[in-house]
């Protein structure tokens, strides 16, 4: 047979197996399509289709990261802020997936800037900075209804950063440092309110029992002789202790 034939022949043949058969990877689904209707899902291993009949379109069921760009957010205290987020999802239902939309990632993408505004802008700064994985499981329980028609599952939804111009930073540390002022100063206070129940107890205690008076004065002469035991001490007797001596005399 003359080669002009055969090798024409041969490429006919590759090209007509390489239309025939396809092996789909274990994460890989093939949408197929019969004459333009949607026939059926199949995947992995080896697919056998029929030639200008049936066509696959391949669908990635692994889970995409999507960064979503720095989006200009208003929150509801009026303080402006730029906030980006990344977003994983995967296709949970190939047919949808396909059928449904034109351009998942992009559709997504798209739907992930806007619920970010929407959601972020509903709440004040304060809670941007202190509630975010509760702001997390807002906002992909949104994406995950909305993107369910799709064929698609939001697994988690992170916000990475919410920047702040430098003004609004310089207020949120004097604000902090107001606060930890305000803190110091409610333990001193709550210290010296302990304190002063404390000793109107102690003294409550010692006007009750005139001895035990009597043996704290005593006791304090002892003390302050020890530390000042170079000086002369001019120290007023509490008429307490000769009371009971004043009161046998008068007798």
């Amino acid at each position: 047979m003359d080669m002009y034939v055969v090798v024409p022949i041969i490429v006919m043949l590759g090209v007509l197996a390489f239309n025939v058969f396809k092996i789909l990877r274990e994460y890989e689904r093939g949408v197929i399509f019969l004459l333009g209707r949607f026939q059926t899902v199949k995947g992995p291993g080896l697919i056998v289709l029929i030639p200008f009949v049936q066509r696959m379109v391949l669908v990635d069921l692994r889970t995409i990261v999507m960064d979503v760009p720095p989006q200009d957010v208003i929150s509801r205290d009026n303080v402006s802020v730029q906030v980006s987020a990344v977003v994983y999802f995967r296709v949970m239902d190939p047919e949808r997936a396909i059928i449904q939309i034109e351009d998942r990632v992009e559709a997504t993408s798209q739907l992930a800037q806007t619920t970010l505004r929407s959601v972020l802008g509903q709440h004040e700064l304060d809670d941007m900075l202190t509630e975010r994985d509760k702001l997390n499981a807002h906002i992909q329980n949104i994406l995950d209804q909305s993107t369910e028609a799709w064929g698609i599952k939001v697994t988690n939804v992170e916000i990475k950063h919410i920047d702040l111009n430098e003004s609004m930073i310089r207020a949120i540390a004097a604000q902090a440092e107001a606060e930890r002022s305000r803190r110091a100063k409610v333990i001193h206070s709550e210290g010296e309110f302990q304190a002063s129940r404390r000793l109107a107890e102690a003294a409550a205690v010692l006007a009750s029992e005139p001895q035990a008076l009597q043996l704290r004065y005593l006791q304090t002469l002892t003390d302050i002789a020890t530390e000042k035991n170079s000086h002369t001490i001019v120290f007023p007797l509490p008429m307490d202790l000769i009371k009971p001596l004043y009161e046998k005399l008068n007798k």
